[in-house]
């Protein structure tokens, strides 16, 4: 990385922030300037290991250089029409994500929320159309602890009272059940049901991972009950978990994916809601849209993450390197670490609540020069860029260790 340009310092930086942005974040105290790789350097040229990769938008790491390729090629052509009109990229990025996720038919958008919004629009005008659920009487099944994003609709069904408190009154037509619970789910379900909607593997809540068997139970039983089944893959797909997608652990094929972020290469926001042909195609021109949602940028830079995604590479790299922070983690338990879950490149660790609170171990992994985030309590995320290479990951462990020592 070439020498960031240094106008101010980071203290004079964030000083500045505090009277102007809204402060619906409490973000660490470093300010980024650069980044390339795995790494990022704040403003005085200090350099820090990435090991939350943009909540998994950053999959392939700051400025892969295939997809700035993409996105440099594509500005010096067309970056947006609406969809008023075709664009000469579009249909080459369906056609291809439809293939790499083995599915029909897709819905660009271009945030999470958007994609989760449009899902559930989907499965209500799904079950009006198709089901014959009678009209304003469709109900979605979540379960609890969710995180989908902070939209009203969707913090209509979040537990979490910090996304909820104060923004009442809330969109009706959502039953809430444990995660991981087949027995209350199947009591929840009934003629009304649309879908189910669930993450396999919930990531805000500290990338909590079923029991075996509960993703094919989800599918059995809402194929049963004639309801669909929506994955949120947003943070958990594209590569994350070992897999393309987390539910192929499970070997399952859900009605509906909901994908997100990395889809972007943390380049664009791009979105998308895909599934099959009977589902996606209740929705008629004038029903639903997005000025920008497939706006050829995004397309071409989406087209350029699923041809990374379509060798293999990124999810082998995942899964082996998976093996490395288990393993590494697993030392770790009885030395400040009380316990935690992983799968592929994706941990959440929880933290001996003794030696301090996750802010407060972010915090010192900072000045490790290490760059994690902190979920609930004592809980931190571990989600570095899948081309992170062995040693920096084995480094960042050892950060792990020390600051807990």
């Amino acid at each position: 990385m070439t020498a960031p340009v240094r106008t101010r310092g980071s203290a004079e930086l964030i000083r500045a922030e505090e009277p102007v942005l809204a402060h619906n974040y409490h973000p660490l105290p470093v300010v980024v300037a650069r980044a390339e790789g795995t790494w990022v350097e704040d403003v005085e040229g200090q350099r820090y290991l990435d090991m939350l990769a943009g909540y998994s938008a950053l999959n392939f790491g700051h400025r892969h250089p295939a997809l700035i390729e993409a996105a440099h090629r594509q500005l010096d052509r067309l970056t947006l029409t609406s969809r008023a009109f075709h664009n000469d990229r579009l249909a080459e990025f369906a056609e291809r994500l439809a293939a790499l996720t083995g599915t029909d038919m897709v819905l660009p958008m271009n945030t999470g929320a958007e994609a989760v919004e449009s899902g559930v629009k989907v499965a209500r005008k799904w079950a009006y159309d198709v089901k014959g659920v009678p009209a304003d009487r469709a109900t979605i099944v979540v379960a609890a602890d969710n995180f989908h994003g902070r939209t009203t609709t969707i913090v209509s069904f979040s537990t979490d009272e910090t996304a909820r408190r104060g923004f009442g009154p809330f969109t009706p037509g959502f039953r809430v059940v444990p995660y991981n619970d087949l027995a209350a789910l199947e009591a929840a379900v009934d003629e009304t049901t649309a879908a189910v909607l669930i993450e396999p593997v919930q990531g805000e809540a500290g990338v909590i991972i079923p029991d075996d068997g509960y993703l094919a139970g989800v599918r059995e039983l809402t194929s049963r009950k004639g309801c669909l089944f929506i994955a949120d893959e947003i943070q958990s797909g594209l590569g994350r978990t070992g897999r393309t997608l987390a539910v192929e652990h499970e070997s399952v094929v859900p009605d509906v994916l909901l994908l997100g972020k990395a889809l972007g290469g943390g380049i664009v926001p791009v979105s998308a809601v895909v599934g099959r042909r009977e589902v996606l195609g209740v929705l008629h021109p004038g029903e639903h849209g997005s000025t920008f949602g497939g706006n050829p940028l995004a397309a071409a830079v989406g087209t350029a993450v699923v041809e990374l995604l379509e060798t293999g590479e990124f999810q082998q790299r995942a899964a082996e390197l998976g093996v490395t922070l288990r393993e590494g983690l697993t030392r770790l338990v009885g030395k400040g670490v009380v316990g935690f879950r992983a799968r592929g490149l994706w941990a959440g660790v929880d933290i001996d609540p003794a030696i301090g609170t996750g802010r407060e171990i972010s915090e010192r992994l900072m000045r490790e020069g290490v760059l994690a985030k902190d979920t609930h309590g004592s809980t931190i995320r571990l989600a570095p860029p899948l081309t992170i290479t062995g040693d920096e990951l084995v480094g960042a462990l050892g950060a792990l260790e020390k600051v807990l020592g």
